[in-house]
């Protein structure tokens, strides 16, 4: 899963990255090493300018809630369990499948956070039947230092509680897509740790290659089918992951120093 993850790069530099072509100085956030839920996040989407007359597609660098509200729901109140769409289902899953059709994004981040824990507590996770107590973090970062584009959904909800012209009458929300986690070595293993993203936690963030970006970007792509393909995880090899402070656990704590490469673990893990 993806629950916890770092994103510090400014507007300036994400806007060379994807090319671009439009934001705003008020969807400009600060850098956050220990983005959780609900927050406020950037996205890269492909979406018409409002009020101008050319209809094509623009890339944009929006802010929007993480916690995905579909179009339907009569509250916001489930926007925290779902901050995560597995690539599995989520064509024909009824809170993900019209973002999936039209609604694609990227959401840019240094990394992610993901806590190891013993392989049994990780079994009855994965089976939905405990919440696994959180030990260990690591920290999971493209091996070259590029940006970690993760797969995303997003979405617009219609509070009907309030008139059209207040702030909030309208939510943008997003969903990171997950994957089963890679099984393959990582780049540069830690002497003392895992071997493997699957040792770490058996799913991870879909992260989308270069070559991937504009199709998944592309809203006039429709067809699910089609789209699925886009799905596929990335070659292997790409990503490493080393030992960061538990203060990461504490979402109150938010610095550079929570990106800090530990030399070992500094809690027990099944390593």
């Amino acid at each position: 899963m993806c629950g916890r993850y770092a994103a510090s790069r400014q507007p300036e530099d994400l806007a060379g990255v994807f090319e671009i072509e439009r934001w705003e100085p008020e969807e400009t956030l600060e850098p956050d090493y220990n983005v959780a839920p609900t927050k406020e996040v950037h996205v890269v989407l492909d979406r018409p300018l409002k009020d101008v007359p050319d209809p094509r597609p623009v890339r944009q660098l929006r802010k929007l809630r993480w916690g995905l509200v579909p179009s339907w729901s009569k509250t916001p109140e489930g926007a925290a369990r779902m901050i995560n769409a597995r690539a599995e289902t989520v064509h024909e899953k009824p809170s993900f499948r019209r973002a999936f059709a039209t609604r694609r994004c990227v959401i840019p981040a240094d990394g992610y956070y993901e806590w190891v824990t013993g392989q049994q507590e990780r079994e009855l996770e994965v089976e939905g039947r405990r919440k696994r107590p959180r030990k260990q973090p690591y920290f999971v970062l493209p091996a070259d230092g590029s940006v970690f584009a993760m797969a995303g959904l997003y979405e617009f909800w219609r509070d009907r509680t309030l008139p059209d012209d207040h702030p909030r009458a309208w939510w943008a929300t997003c969903s990171v897509v997950t994957t089963d986690a890679e099984t393959t070595p990582l780049a540069g293993s830690p002497a003392e740790g895992p071997r493997t993203l699957y040792d770490i936690h058996p799913r991870m963030p879909l992260m989308l290659t270069r070559d991937r970006w504009d199709a998944w970007l592309d809203p006039s792509r429709t067809d699910v089918e089609d789209l699925r393909s886009l799905l596929a995880p990335p070659p292997p090899g790409l990503m490493r992951a080393y030992p960061v402070s538990t203060a990461v656990s504490n979402v109150r704590n938010n610095g550079p120093e929570l990106l800090k490469e530990l030399e070992g673990p500094e809690e027990g893990t099944l390593f």
